[in-house]
């Protein structure tokens, strides 16, 4: 099968025709599409029950089911199927029965090549636009940190040379630094700048992943694969068809799933779980991550062959206390967008609140900045923000940023009264680090002596309890 193009189609085909099925079989192909033929209903019923399909072309005249049969349960089976009704037999109650069961069209035969091409191109259009909304409802929940490239250091305008340089191409990107610099900032403006700026960009944690589910969650999986999976579904990668999957925290990702991640940059192909053949997608991969990559090579937590393949280009962030000289202009930015999803007029920031911001050491990084420009925007309301309004653990104007145990001491911790259990003491533990750290996951876990993975699962446990 030739290679598929950018919007190719998985095509299902069934005829009891057999030189339909073998020209089917030849031309759909040319035309950038998979295809697999099926000489009757039940053949295409099976093959839906194997694997997900954009469009199924059925005949409406086939031994035992009818190409009208097979649609009504295609519809229960997998509703984002799109299918198209071919008949000799063509009359309006045909069609109209075709299209009040859920049927995208209908073609009479002899097939056009003109009119099948201009009809699988509005299929490739839908699933596009459908693909777009899980994109935009993925990008808005996972969307963090200031939505341009602020700040005029010399390290900044490095960045911002190389973004111009390789985003044009399809290269593979590793952007590295701490957690809330502003990785996925830089994904995005790779993004943005490239050729595929119209299609999905995809962010995902990686180490955000539920441990059991994250194969799924990229590669997706078919119906019964495991238990619980009662539908077929879309992974991240063949949502992202066409546009770019960011891969964040990239070195979480156990040594199974990135042989398939491997796979995929050596071929181009995905396999969901629980299928056997692979298929074809278009995304371009860009990772980032605060962990020593190369480290976990030499301890063989991460596979080398990977690594190259990711590392095709390196983009380093520096932590927000090596670029101080950017707060100013980052903490008007955050203040000018915080203002304006409040509806208040346009504040400022007095030289004083300034100051005790560039004294700051930012271990949370810009992620931390924009949290308390939010916080003072409440507490100032129209006001101009002032020191008052900043968190009081902030070093004073003047004074060096303390570092005695008493400014960085143990986090208030008390043990839940009544008769809590070893749970609720985790919990309430887990929570307490992470104010100390002020919500900075990679710290906190190295301080609770759990891995990044392990501290997120507590986390979803925490906010299910």
């Amino acid at each position: 099968m030739e290679k598929s193009r950018q919007g190719g189609l998985r095509i299902l085909f069934a005829d009891d025709e057999a030189h339909l099925r073998d020209l089917m079989q030849m031309e759909l192909p040319r035309m950038g599409h998979e295809v697999t033929v099926c000489p009757d209903g039940a053949a295409a019923l099976r093959a839906l029950e194997r694997g997900l399909y954009d469009a199924a072309l059925l005949d409406l005249r086939m031994p035992g089911l009818t190409g009208i049969e097979v649609l009504g349960q295609i519809r229960q089976i997998s509703p984002e199927t799109q299918v198209i009704i071919l008949t000799g037999h063509a009359t309006v109650d045909t069609a109209v029965q075709a299209l009040r069961l859920g049927a995208f069209d209908y073609m009479t035969k002899p097939c056009k090549w003109a009119e099948l091409e201009v009809i699988l191109g509005r299929v490739a259009e839908r699933r596009d636009l459908a693909n777009k909304a899980v994109a935009l409802e993925t990008r808005l929940k996972a969307a963090e940190g200031t939505p341009l490239l602020i700040g005029e250091t010399p390290v900044m305008q490095q960045v911002r040379r190389l973004i111009e340089t390789i985003a044009p191409t399809d290269a593979s990107v590793m952007i590295l630094g701490q957690t809330g610099t502003g990785k996925e900032l830089i994904a995005r403006s790779l993004h943005d700048k490239s050729r595929r700026a119209d299609r999905a960009f995809i962010p995902v944690n990686c180490g955000a992943l539920p441990e059991n589910l994250v194969e799924s969650e990229l590669f997706g999986h078919r119906k019964v694969a495991f238990t619980g999976a009662d539908n077929h579904r879309k992974g991240l990668f063949e949502v992202a068809n066409g546009g770019t999957l960011f891969l964040d925290e990239v070195g979480e990702l156990d040594r199974s799933v990135q042989v398939k991640l491997l796979r995929f940059l050596e071929s181009g192909e995905i396999r969901r779980v629980g299928e056997n053949e692979p298929f074809r997608v278009d995304v371009r991969v860009l990772c980032a991550t605060n962990r020593d990559l190369r480290e976990m090579v030499a301890n063989e937590q991460f596979r080398e062959d990977l690594f190259f393949r990711l590392n095709t280009f390196e983009i380093f962030l520096p932590p927000l206390r090596e670029r101080k000289a950017d707060i100013a202009a980052l903490a008007s930015h955050l203040l000018a967008r915080y203002a304006s999803r409040r509806g208040l007029s346009q504040s400022t920031i007095t030289p004083e609140a300034l100051e005790v911001l560039q004294n700051h050491d930012w271990p949370g990084n810009i992620r931390e900045l924009a949290n308390m420009i939010e916080r003072a925007t409440i507490l100032a309301g129209d006001g101009p923000i002032l020191a008052e309004h900043l968190p009081a653990q902030l070093p004073a104007r003047g004074r060096a940023h303390p570092t005695t145990p008493a400014a960085v001491g143990a986090p208030h911790f008390q043990i839940p009264e009544g008769n809590p259990t070893l749970r609720d003491v985790e919990m309430r533990y887990i929570q307490a680090i992470l104010e100390k750290h002020n919500g900075n996951k990679p710290p906190a876990a190295r301080e609770l002596g759990i891995s990044l993975k392990t501290l997120y699962n507590k986390i979803n446990q925490l906010q299910h309890s």
